[in-house]
Order: C-alpha cells, then sequence, then structure tokens
C-alpha cells in the first residue's frame, strides 16, 4: 500500500485519498478557489491558500508544488461536484435548463470570478489548459445525452453532432462574460439555449461522423 507521503507528492487530481488527506485537498481547494475569486491568478499564493485553509505551508507546497497545479487540481474537483443533467423530454426544455445553470454559475459573485481566473491560467500553462479542457469535456459529455435523446425522438435530423448542440448553448453566455459588462441573466440564457435548438433543428450540427 502506498505511503501518505507518496500520496502527498502523487499528481494533482490522481488520487482519490480518503480520511484527512481528502479533508486537507477539500479545505485547500475551497481556500484556493475562495483567493482566485477575490485577487485573480495573479494573486493566489500558496501560502496565503495554505492559511486560510488552516494547515501547513508544507504539505500545500508539497502537494501541489504551484499555483497553476492548484488551479489544475480545483478543475478536476469542480468537474466532479457539478449537478448532473436535467431532462425534462425535449430538447428546448433539456438545453434551457443546461443555460440557466451555465448562466447561474458565471453570473455568481463568487463562481463568475473563479472562472475567468481558471480561463487566464489555461491561457499560459499547458498543464492548467488540459484540466480546463477536462473540466468542460466532462460537463459536455454530461448534457450531450440529450441532443442524442432529441434526434431518437425525431426533434433533430439523424447525424446531429450531439456534442457541438451543447457547446453551442454555453458559448454565447462565456463569450458576453469575458468580452462584455452586460449582466448575465435568464433572458439571455434562454436566448442561448433557442438559438442553439433552432440551428440544430435546420441541420446546423449535422456532420458525416454520425
Amino acid at each position: 500500500m502506498a505511503s501518505e507521503a507518496a500520496k502527498e507528492t502523487a499528481n494533482p487530481g490522481s488520487v482519490r485519498p480518503g480520511g484527512r488527506t481528502a479533508r486537507v485537498r477539500s479545505a485547500v481547494l475551497r481556500a484556493a478557489g475562495d483567493a482566485l475569486a477575490q485577487h485573480g491568478l495573479a494573486g493566489l499564493d500558496l501560502a496565503d491558500v495554505a492559511r486560510r485553509a488552516e494547515v501547513g505551508r508544507t504539505t500545500v507546497y508539497r502537494r501541489w508544488g504551484n499555483p497553476v497545479a492548484l488551479v489544475a487540481d480545483l478543475l478536476v474537483e469542480m468537474a466532479e461536484q457539478s449537478l448532473p443533467r436535467t431532462e425534462t423530454g425535449t430538447l428546448a426544455g433539456d438545453l434551457r435548463a443546461n443555460a440557466r445553470l451555465v448562466r447561474r454559475t458565471l453570473a455568481d459573485p463568487r463562481q463568475g470570478p473563479l472562472f475567468k481566473a481558471v480561463i487566464a491560467a489555461a491561457t499560459c500553462d499547458s498543464r492548467a489548459a488540459a484540466a480546463l479542457h477536462r473540466f468542460y469535456e466532462t460537463r459536455v459529455d454530461e448534457w450531450a445525452p440529450c441532443a442524442r435523446q432529441a434526434v431518437e425522438r425525431g426533434e433533430l435530423p439523424p447525424g446531429t453532432d450531439a456534442r457541438e448542440v451543447i457547446r453551442a448553448v454555453s458559448a454565447p453566455l462565456y463569450y458576453r462574460l469575458l468580452t462584455t459588462a452586460e449582466p448575465l441573466d435568464e433572458a439571455a440564457a434562454d436566448r442561448a439555449a433557442d438559438a442553439a435548438v433552432a440551428a440544430a433543428r435546420a441541420g446546423a450540427f449535422v456532420t458525416t461522423a454520425e
């Protein structure tokens, strides 16, 4: 059996420890999220995170080593804890539920700045970028069955790329978050969902791959 020290030095997110190690990881990642939301990536300091989490600095430095590795592990946890998809029985209802979930996350006073910070991290570090890609792949995988079921019900044309449908829902919301100061309200979420539905029904996402 691997020693506790070996677990501590494993790559972030590669181990699913229990007991004290799990509690320490949870506290540190929560503190890291708070720090990112308040100060952004430039203000993320491992010593400050250790203080916030009330754990030893050595533990944080040994396990994560640098702020980007901490961001990467935070994304792993965020993907694991994301809410499951909603099934309403119609594509329009499902995609509106998806869009409203994304909107609530991005409009949240803590989560919105947090996502901006992790996106910034992904632009300058390959590990953070890989973690961000895994996070969104996990979310797309969770919601893609909504579009596949719509194809089976005859709501969408055969050959529709279900994953592209889901990506089309959240893309306008992220664009609005990152490029404007306009509020992310429920109306914006519904418009994004409705636009994705209209495009999908028109065959915009039909590919030869399916």
